[in-house]
Formats: structure tokens, sequence, C-alpha cells
């Protein structure tokens, strides 16, 4: 298993104490390029949960996407204080497909941060014109 980049668990820590879904990230994984904006798990969680519940054939999802009140997926203690964590929440994201992102509306994506190889702060190689 790979250890993931200790400055982008960083930043994944900052965002989820924060509270913040204004960092901008694009990250490469195995099969493809993803920019978007950060959240908190939580408020992913809760954002997910609001899309399936809407929806007349997913519905009965929602409750998987439901933040729970004592598991998440994390590790143990990261700086002993919280368990640091093990995936990125893009939410407003699009997968970049040559000069174009897909969907053209944005996407609420999961990355595991052990499967980043290659990442930038900011949103890359896409514009709404």
């Amino acid at each position: 298993m790979k250890h993931p980049d200790d400055l982008l668990v960083a930043i994944a820590a900052t965002v989820e104490s924060q509270h913040s879904s204004q960092m901008s990230l694009t990250v490469v994984t195995p099969g493809a390029v993803i920019t978007g904006r950060l959240a908190p798990e939580a408020l992913w969680k809760e954002r997910v949960a609001e899309v399936l519940r809407d929806s007349e054939h997913l519905g009965r999802f929602a409750a998987v996407s439901t933040p729970s009140q004592g598991g998440t997926d994390r590790r143990p203690e990261h700086d002993g204080t919280e368990p640091a964590p093990t995936h990125l929440h893009f939410h407003v994201a699009r997968i970049l497909q040559g000069s174009f992102g897909i969907p053209d509306t944005g996407g609420m994506y999961r990355v595991a941060l052990a499967d980043v190889s290659a990442w930038t702060i900011g949103d890359i190689g896409y514009s709404d014109q």
C-alpha cells in the first residue's frame, strides 16, 4: 500500500479542521485528472445524501452517505489530536479530458489519498468559456 504525501494529508486535515470548502486542488490518480474544490468529509457526505434522496431511483442509498456519529474512514492518530484523513472529498469538480471538464456542472468525487500520484494547488486545464 502506498504512503500518501504528508503535505497533501496536511492540506486535507486543514480542510477538515477549518470546515472550509474554498481550497482548489488538482490531482492525478490512476486513469483520471480531477480538479475542483475540496470539502470537509461531513459536508461532502451531506451533499451526496441530498442528491441521492432527491432521486426517484436512488433514494434508498441516501442512508449510506449520511454521516455517522461515530464512524469515519480515517486512520489512527495523525498529530495527536485528530485522525489523519484518508480521502480527499471534491465538490464542484471535473475530470479533465483534453480541454474539457466532465461534467460541465461539476461533480462530487472521493479520492483515496494513497492513490494520488501528483497534485497542484488550484484548478487547471478548464475554462468556463
